[in-house]
């Protein structure tokens, strides 16, 4: 599916008012070990609000998404909240790890070790990855990443104390050094910074692309850290990306040392006031600049998760509708080739 040909394929995973359903948001999406395609969301039953927010689910393919497994709840009810899914492979183990949170405030995890098909109990890790003066708390939502020393990294973000303004909602980390058995806090950013994703650059460092918590700002920001996620450089806006104040998703496409450049691609809402225009971004410098950019969608459209199939086969699994970007999540599928028009292809 790599070809030189550009390649694209674009499928309806679920459909808003469908299987019991109300409305399904917040994608989560995951290449297992096996290559199977795992798709996970917010399954809201009794309508659209994020407290309606009940359960979470997932569809499953084991054919590069050419067919679907049924839907199937992987944990829910409703008394609480299960919020912003986000999903993390450990290519050491061959663990699917997922996390989510409880209420906005509980952080807990799971895990499958046969690619996605089972999944143990959830366990919570609050204690371990929340300070005492955290209140409001959540993770990406989307996917976290594994370092190339082992180390798995999620991002999150999180309100100090018991005020809601903007200068209070930081972003952070949380990572594991002994492949998910423990996990631990990283480093926070500074204020106003909020939903959040990360990756690793060539350098050893990390990347994290932000959506800002203030609503007059209008663009995608950013940050570094040189020391895997325990420090942070001031946020930063990208005068070039706007944003509606947004998620957005990021992941390492190829290396310089294991093709033939370094190509980051970046998934977003190329619009200031409205959701709508999500826009498929390339850089090949690390996130300085970001020169390759296509239209995905342009109508109605919000949230959206990237993952790289075995194949270099680029996912993004996003929410899309005609009247509102909430009706649906789907799976595009595309090749570099698609991406650039033909002006890029794999060395």
């Amino acid at each position: 599916m790599t070809g030189n040909a550009p390649w694209f394929r674009e499928t309806e995973i679920f459909t808003s008012g469908a299987e019991g359903y109300h409305t399904f948001r917040i994608p989560a999406l995951a290449v297992a070990p096996d290559g199977s395609i795992l798709a996970i969301c917010e399954g809201r039953r009794h309508g659209r609000d994020d407290f309606r927010a009940m359960y979470l689910v997932l569809k499953r393919s084991a054919d590069n998404g050419v067919s679907w497994e049924d839907l199937q709840v992987l944990t829910g009810n409703e008394e609480n909240t299960h919020n912003n899914p986000t999903v993390v492979v450990d290519s050491h183990t061959g663990t699917v790890w997922l996390g989510y949170c409880l209420g906005a405030f509980y952080v807990h995890m799971m895990r499958s070790g046969d690619n996605g098909v089972t999944w143990s109990e959830p366990v919570d890790i609050t204690t371990d990855v929340k300070l005492p003066n955290w209140t409001r708390y959540d993770l990406a939502p989307g996917h976290g990443i594994q370092l190339r020393d082992g180390a798995l990294v999620i991002p999150g973000d999180h309100t100090e104390g018991l005020r809601h303004d903007w200068i209070f909602s930081h972003s952070h980390v949380i990572y594991s050094d002994d492949h998910g058995a423990s996990w631990k806090v990283g480093g926070s950013l500074g204020e106003a910074t909020n939903e959040c994703e990360v990756v690793e650059t060539e350098d050893g460092g990390l990347y994290m692309t932000i959506r800002t918590a203030r609503r007059d700002d209008k663009r995608r920001h950013y940050s570094r850290s040189k020391d895997s996620g325990m420090t942070w450089s001031e946020p930063a806006g990208i005068d070039e990306l706007a944003d509606p104040n947004c998620q957005a998703s990021i992941v390492r496409y190829t290396r310089s040392d294991t093709h033939d450049r370094s190509r980051l691609i970046l998934s977003s809402l190329n619009s200031r006031e409205t959701r709508d225009h999500l826009t498929v971004r390339l850089s090949y410098d690390e996130g300085e600049t970001w020169p390759i950019s296509k239209t995905l969608y342009a109508g109605p459209s919000a949230y959206s998760d990237l993952a790289v199939g075995p194949d270099m086969t680029i996912h993004c699994l996003y929410e899309r509708g005609d009247e509102t970007p909430y009706e649906s999540l789907r799976l595009a599928q595309f090749n570099l080739e698609w991406l650039t028009n033909g002006a890029d292809t794999l060395g």
